[in-house]
């Protein structure tokens, strides 16, 4: 006869947890001036936690509590902030621990009602920064959504809809159950595209180009697939792609059509994919979310990305990093110091430029420390997984 203890080990785990005695890892959670030192155990870490890196964008009290889970399988949300439990899916998500993600959900649905019921918006725009894992998010999402399909206004008369990213209203809309008169709906939508253009919401003051602005704004553009940029990024794309100031281009010159090609959320991280879908179409550019991040980053290949274990010189490919990847104005770019070097090809790995490779299935790694291939543009990070990643074919017109 065998006897388990599974609440006895559990709490003795625990113990460990709190009393950190003989601790080899050191974890730093938070940013400056939140900054708190961690102290765990590696062996318990590699057999309970498949997957860690460093997470500034974590609270150090949330790791905390992700981290007794891991020791013990115990967790408490009782105590937590509505927020802070938000913030907790969040980080879990980041962090793959994937058997936390229905439970916290479902804590937020049952126990933290109203907390949804006033932010719903800000839940809704949460999960669709995340929109990679979606799928995980369903029941929060569906039941934010019918908040707002049943309270429109709670949707048009918030301070944050003017700044909500376009294809995310475009999702909102499409939903097709909102309660309210399509008028109301159409004096929404035209107040948010009055804010995109910094115009009066007084007829009476427009100019000519005002009217050409709102013209340009409700005209129905083909969608172009992204998940990660908006239509403004690409006249500074081709501002770089022509060696011009960011600012050359703009919305209506722009000297190339660009189509997307691959979407890892749809056809997969491995690097066979990549190439099934990005190999002998000439010039594309790719870009990518960091995980955790607001970063974008990406890169110019002006040749293609057929061959194997294959260096192709090139002058005019480049790297970009957007600190923040709504605002065009935070952007760093930089173009090869050495042209041999410029973008390198293999069937078992995704984009490469320099040495700064994704090796495919999501495992990215920069080693460009000392800025010797291309310049530096300040990815922080030597070794980082990525939100989702993105090919566009550049075709000149």
């Amino acid at each position: 006869m065998s006897l388990k203890f599974l609440k006895e080990l559990s709490n003795d785990y625990e113990k460990l947890f709190e009393t950190e005695m003989g601790y080899d890892v050191v974890i730093y959670a938070g940013k400056e001036p939140n900054v708190k030192e961690i102290h765990a155990h590696s062996n318990i870490l590699c057999i309970r936690w498949k997957i860690y890196f460093k997470k500034q964008n974590i609270l150090p009290h949330l790791f905390n509590i992700i981290l007794r889970f891991i020791y013990s399988g115990n967790i408490e949300l009782e105590n937590l902030q509505e927020p802070d439990v938000m913030k907790l899916l969040i980080a879990v998500d980041e962090l793959n621990i994937q058997q936390l993600i229905p439970y916290i959900q479902e804590y937020l649905i049952k126990h933290q009602t109203e907390f949804l019921y006033q932010n719903p918006i800000g839940v809704l725009e949460t999960i669709y920064q995340h929109k990679t894992f979606m799928d995980l998010f369903t029941d929060l999402w569906d039941f934010c959504l019918e908040k707002v399909c049943e309270e429109p206004k709670i949707l048009f008369n918030s301070d944050e809809f003017i700044n909500l990213e376009e294809s995310l209203l475009e999702s909102l809309l499409k939903s097709d159950n909102l309660n309210m008169d399509e008028i109301k709906i159409w004096e929404g939508l035209l107040k948010w595209c009055f804010a995109q253009q910094n115009m009066e919401n007084d007829p009476t003051k427009w100019t000519k180009d005002d009217i050409t602005k709102i013209e340009e704004s409700l005209q129905r553009k083909p969608n172009f697939g992204s998940t990660l940029i908006q239509r403004k990024h690409f006249p500074l794309f081709a501002s770089w792609i022509d060696k011009e100031d960011s600012s050359h281009y703009g919305k209506k010159n722009i000297p190339y059509d660009f189509k997307l090609l691959y979407h890892s959320g749809r056809d997969g991280f491995d690097a066979a994919s990549f190439h099934k879908n990005c190999d002998n179409k000439g010039a594309t550019i790719w870009v990518a979310k960091i995980q955790g991040s607001t970063i974008l980053i990406g890169g110019y290949n002006p040749l293609d990305w057929s061959g194997d274990r294959v260096w192709k010189y090139t002058t005019d490919s480049f790297l970009f990093n957007l600190a923040d990847g709504k605002d065009i104005s935070t952007t760093k770019v930089g173009y090869p110091k050495i042209p041999n070097y410029g973008i390198c090809c293999e069937q078992n790995q995704g984009p490469h430029m320099g040495v700064l490779v994704c090796n495919g299935n999501n495992n990215w790694q920069n080693y460009d420390i000392n800025a010797v291939n291309y310049p530096s543009i300040g990815i922080p990070y030597t070794t980082f997984a990525v939100d989702n990643y993105e090919v566009f074919h550049v075709i000149k017109k």
